[in-house]
């Protein structure tokens, strides 16, 4: 059995679509997360941009290529502290819901935010308000998504409210809806405190979550500084027998996404996936 790996498509340096789509193809790829304003920035996708017909376009542009678009981006910053602005990131993610299956996708993928926008790592995102803001947000998310039968994606990181496996499972109990999915990046749960004990993270992450991932994010992690620093697909320290030998048994054919992995980098990075994919045990 194979890796089923894809790629961010705004890892690939921006194309016209029909180019985008033959770059990634000719990598040996199946898939792509695609984020419409990173991947086509002269392309207006903001709110009330998207018709059954764009989302047709481009959907038809990735299928000839034997592409499946397998997330559609749309990371949000959905505890935003100017409620205004919060209202609008939350209105456009619930566009993307609308018309995902125009798209050919059944999943619209976001982290959880940060309550200073302007800063990367605060505490303060780890605090009960925060939590239940996340909360109220996703629950608006998921019930938008039950009406067109779409899953929300949710992404979680060391830096969101959702920062620990254990906060991403009390989140799917609070929202006990099957529309709502986990995009799970290894990566993500990893810090300085615990990268040494990665087997006992993974291992957690899977018992509490683990029928709920619907797609894998693959990256790789040095530390530099004291600090988690993300670097492409096997430059790195990242145990992916530990993520690979459940993935390979309880979740076959599991889209496998490319993250933070550019050129030069692409081609040994899928060779390194698949290699670790193939001895897992």
């Amino acid at each position: 059995m194979k890796a089923n790996i894809g790629i961010r498509a705004h890892d690939i340096p921006h194309l016209p679509l029909e180019k985008l789509t033959k770059e990634i193809a000719g990598f040996g790829l199946t898939s792509v997360q695609l984020a419409l304003a990173k991947s086509f920035p002269d392309l207006h996708t903001g709110a009330g941009s998207l018709t059954p017909g764009l989302a047709r376009h481009i959907g038809d542009a990735f299928r000839k290529e034997n592409l499946h678009i397998a997330v559609l981006g749309c990371y949000i910053n959905m505890i935003h502290p100017d409620l205004s602005e919060r209202r609008k990131v939350l209105d456009r993610f619930k566009e993307h819901i609308r018309y995902a299956r125009d798209f050919g996708c059944s999943i619209v993928g976001t982290e959880t935010g940060n309550v200073y926008p302007e800063i990367d790592y605060t505490e303060e995102n780890f605090t009960e308000q925060a939590y239940q803001e996340v909360v109220e947000s996703v629950r608006e998310l998921v019930n938008e998504a039950e009406k067109f039968g779409v899953m929300v994606g949710i992404e979680g990181g060391i830096n969101h409210p959702i920062h620990t496996p254990q906060r991403m499972r009390r989140l799917l109990d609070d929202i006990p809806s099957n529309n709502l999915q986990v995009i799970f990046d290894p990566a993500n749960f990893l810090s300085p405190e615990n990268y040494l004990h990665q087997e006992q993270v993974f291992e957690e992450a899977f018992e509490l979550f683990g029928n709920r991932i619907a797609i894998v994010h693959a990256k790789d992690f040095i530390i530099d500084d004291h600090w988690i620093k993300m670097v492409p697909v096997g430059t790195g320290l990242l145990n992916y027998h530990a993520v690979f030998k459940y993935i390979k048994q309880q979740k076959p054919y599991i889209t496998i996404l490319l993250e933070s992995t550019r050129e030069p980098h692409i081609n040994d990075s899928i060779a390194y996936l698949q290699k670790r994919f193939e001895e897992a045990r």
